[in-house]
């Protein structure tokens, strides 16, 4: 064994190193948002450099957003890298924290290729609304990662069900949550934010009317939000534990306020700022999803894992 593997760190320490990564999951989606409402989509044409053999384009706007997200991205890479690392140093080393460690390292590094397809095809949309989904599929393995660097989990570890009847509700929810991610990429594919600005060349859209596809994600938003209203009605109702109703609560509490911004940003035309609060609102509920999913069996914390002080919005 190398010297370097021969060292090993503790739960608190690695606890640390699933929260950086689990912030820097949202960094990144929130900074991709923010290049295809700037129109700096096309701002760097060619990849990994940003034109021709020169690392970096002019120093005008657009160039500089799209090559400062893509500086978020290898630090993310670098970032995962290291957490993989920690992963197997950790002390007790365990299979589902390298698991996680090591789906995060490669769904990375799958997005950074599929990020240079969507240049080379020139901002393709139904390459954008995949670049999109794996995005948000990163936060939320970020997010079990975190949970799961907290809690003792394994042979022999405390797993109770708080509540079966809830735990199966909460499994069969991420059918609609689904359903409702897909079809808001599809209505960001044909809505007017293309990822280009004016002078480039004009970025496609997906093959159908903004209107349509708004009104497809407009019913399935108003079937989740009535989903989890009717959860929150059952859940107390029930009585069920704690942990669940304060889970639940956090779900609605998300969804409605996703669900203004989304009305919102429709009747005010689309203007960017409310599509990156939409974005925003979207990494929220993925986590929140995660978080409710994740409630449902209790366990004990890691030995010297304090309860957290990260701000409520995004503990899980």
């Amino acid at each position: 064994m190398t010297p370097l593997l021969s060292r090993r760190l503790s739960a608190p320490i690695f606890r640390w190193f699933a929260y950086a990564t689990f912030l820097s999951m949202i960094v990144i989606v929130l900074t991709g948002a923010a290049v295809r409402l700037t129109g700096s989509g096309l701002g760097c044409p060619d990849w990994p450099t940003c034109f021709h053999d020169r690392v970096s384009g002019s120093w005008s706007i657009h160039p500089f957003i799209e090559y400062a997200n893509r500086m978020v991205t290898i630090a993310l890479v670098i970032l995962t890298g290291i957490t993989f690392i920690a992963a197997l140093l950790r002390d007790p080393r365990r299979r589902d924290l390298v698991a996680l460690s090591g789906a995060l390292v490669l769904g990375v590094v799958a997005d950074a290729i599929l990020g240079a397809f969507v240049v080379y095809s020139k901002l393709n949309p139904w390459l954008v609304s995949l670049h999109l989904l794996l995005s948000l599929l990163m936060v939320i393995i970020s997010a079990v990662l975190y949970h799961r660097s907290k809690y003792l989990y394994g042979k022999g570890a405390r797993a109770d069900v708080r509540d079966p009847h809830f735990q199966l509700v909460a499994r069969l929810m991420w059918i609609p949550f689904v359903v409702l991610l897909f079809s808001g990429t599809m209505a960001t594919g044909s809505g007017p934010h293309a990822g280009s600005s004016q002078g480039q060349l004009r970025a496609r859209r997906l093959p159908f009317a903004f209107s349509s596809a708004t009104w497809v994600h407009s019913l399935a938003a108003l079937a989740f939000v009535g989903l989890v209203c009717g959860l929150l009605l059952a859940i107390w109702k029930t009585g069920a534990p704690q942990a669940l109703q304060l889970g639940v609560r956090r779900l609605v509490f998300i969804a409605l306020i996703q669900a203004g911004i989304g009305a919102t940003q429709y009747l005010t035309h689309v203007p960017a700022l409310l599509v990156e609060l939409h974005v925003a609102g979207a990494v929220s509920l993925c986590i929140g999803m995660t978080q409710f999913t994740l409630r449902q069996t209790a366990h004990d914390r890691e030995p010297g894992i304090k309860p957290s002080k990260v701000p409520e919005q995004i503990k899980v």
